[in-house]
């Protein structure tokens, strides 16, 4: 479960994508269209950081990363990088799954990077509240 689309060779469509998120294909449009929206985001599909990562979207402002959002079987997963103070901002406000996340962040410099699996709306809200933090 939640394997990713490894093919380097084939480039998917955002179509595609959704729908090989299965049950979650709504909820990867819906957060891809939101951050586009929402904070002006440009969005492509890339395969970025080798093999294991797969197919994904990236979204950019500026030519600077925001995230990246890979699909997967049944979900998606949210990659994407904030200070320590951002994280400390938001940490009370966001559930259990949230702060796990966080606490198990990949350290870098005066933060971090977290992959975020979003399969439930509570997630979703969370990874919307820590996206708005990156883009504020």
């Amino acid at each position: 479960m939640f394997e990713r689309m490894l093919n380097k060779q084939i480039k998917p469509t955002m179509k595609e994508m959704a729908d090989y998120c299965g049950e979650e294909s709504e909820c990867f449009l819906k957060i891809n269209s939101w951050l586009s929206k929402a904070f002006s985001t440009e969005q492509k599909i890339v395969f970025p950081y080798g093999n294991k990562y797969g197919w994904g979207v990236g979204h950019y402002k500026n030519h600077k990363l925001i995230c990246n959002i890979f699909a997967e079987a049944g979900a998606y997963t949210v990659m994407l990088r904030l200070s320590n103070k951002q994280f400390s901002f938001i940490y009370d406000k966001l559930n259990n799954y949230s702060q796990e996340v966080i606490d198990n962040k990949y350290p870098c410099s005066d933060g971090g990077w977290i992959h975020y699996r979003v399969v439930t709306q509570e997630q979703f809200e969370d990874i919307q509240k820590l996206l708005e933090i990156k883009c504020a």
